[in-house]
């Protein structure tokens, strides 16, 4: 089926730049030869460059085959189809149906392997992420995030994955002012082309600027996403783990009370959940401080594609024809579509105050599955294509990451897909 609907769009595609070629060449005048035999030239042409396509087996190739070691291949079928068709143009008597004009044919080479290239690139960067999880891409309800509307909202780590889905989603939900702290400037400046925001050039741990951020712009509901996330770099850089996600939370909440802040929500992470690295204590801490306050704290796990996830490193490998590598074959992980896990994240902040929310990611994935999937999605054999090697479970690094929805202490909010930690309050 999915070999059929790409002969289908690569079709759809190669007549576009066949039709685009004669306009270009005739300046949008009647072709010399008559419409039906230009029909019959486009016809010829797309036989001769689908078969191609089809020979070189590129009819299932994904965005980092097209940039990767496939690249050449095909630039050679669209200079094969040329020169096959330029060859016909000269054998062929006049007037013939099988005699395409040499400057079409020669523009409609560059045009159809733009088209035929462009359009793999795009489709596999919005759609394969999805096609391999079958992930939702949902948001938040009108109602669940009507506490929004006209609101100044603060979101630190507004360049982030998390952090710039927020800022989005925040935005078209109403939000009077919407306040992206961030310290990294090119991360800042990709989220700033996309919305009508504040961007606040900032680091969480300079406390003198935060405080001028709040005596400023006042704000009365923040998002606080800014954190290290990575388990090996915190394992190594043990004091900065715990000065930027600890203390920087601690702080952040201190001048959100001091301030006046009605709304706090705070992302958290699986690995909080009974923590054993240096990152999941510092968030646990975190947490600890969050809900002293009477704010709120939401856990989840991965979100697919984010900035220097596991996805994003095997992508790298599988273009350059390295082998992935895996950390363990029995390693499990829960993963969420970045939309999904922010829709539930704005619903999260309209519940009651001072509790732990965390989110129903469904069954947790086998990453060795995940590994072979992303090879076969890229038209790679697992294996015998590309080979996997698994290099052993590093330093502060489970099998399987716990949610911790099965125990007795967690329960289901009104909200679907959310779950809450039983509190010692019964207000939650």
């Amino acid at each position: 089926m999915k070999f059929s609907r790409t002969i289908l769009s690569d079709a759809a595609l190669l007549i576009t730049a066949y039709l685009a070629a004669y306009v270009v060449r005739l300046q949008f005048g009647a072709p010399s030869c008559g419409y039906p035999a230009a029909i019959i030239s486009v016809i010829s042409a797309l036989i001769v460059q689908t078969g191609l396509l089809t020979l070189f087996g590129l009819n299932t190739s994904y965005r980092w085959r097209v940039f990767g070691r496939d690249l050449p291949r095909y630039a050679t079928v669209f200079m094969l189809s040329a020169a096959f068709l330029l060859v016909m143009r000269i054998l062929a008597p006049d007037y013939s149906w099988a005699r395409p004009p040499y400057s079409v044919t020669l523009i409609d080479m560059v045009f159809a392997f733009v088209a035929i290239v462009g359009y793999r690139f795009l489709r596999e960067r919005w759609n394969l992420d999805h096609s391999v999880f079958n992930l939702p891409r949902v948001a938040a309800l009108e109602s669940d995030c009507a506490y929004l509307r006209d609101k100044v909202v603060m979101i630190t780590g507004a360049g982030g994955t998390i952090g710039g889905e927020i800022v989005r989603q925040v935005t078209k939900a109403g939000a009077k002012q919407v306040l992206m702290v961030e310290r990294s400037e090119n991360a800042l400046y990709k989220i700033d082309l996309e919305v009508d925001a504040i961007p606040l050039m900032v680091d969480i741990n300079e406390k003198t600027k935060m405080e001028a951020i709040f005596e400023l712009y006042k704000p009365a509901i923040i998002f606080h996403a800014a954190a290290y996330k990575h388990v090996p770099m915190c394992e190594a850089n043990v004091e900065e783990a715990k000065r930027n996600n600890t203390e920087a939370t601690r702080e952040l909440v201190k001048m959100s009370k001091a301030h006046g802040v009605e709304k706090f929500v705070f992302i958290s992470t699986d690995k909080a959940v009974k923590p054993i690295s240096v990152m999941g204590k510092t968030k646990r801490e975190a947490e600890k401080y969050v809900l002293e306050a009477g704010y709120r704290v939401v856990r989840f796990g991965n979100v697919f594609g984010s900035s220097g996830s596991v996805i994003e490193r095997w992508r790298n490998q599988i273009a350059k024809g390295e082998a992935l590598t895996v950390t363990d074959k029995r390693m499990t992980r829960y993963f969420m579509s970045v939309e999904e896990a922010v829709a539930l994240v704005i619903t999260a902040g309209s519940l009651e105050p001072g509790c732990i929310y965390t989110l129903d990611m469904g069954k947790p994935f086998s990453i060795l599955e995940l590994a072979e999937r992303l090879i076969r999605e890229a038209g790679y054999r697992p294996y015998t294509d590309i080979p996997i090697v698994f290099t052993g479970i590093r330093a502060g690094e489970k099998l399987e990451e716990d949610l911790g929805v099965d125990s007795s202490e967690v329960l289901p909010t009104s909200k679907a897909k959310i779950f809450v930690t039983k509190p010692l309050r019964t207000r939650c």
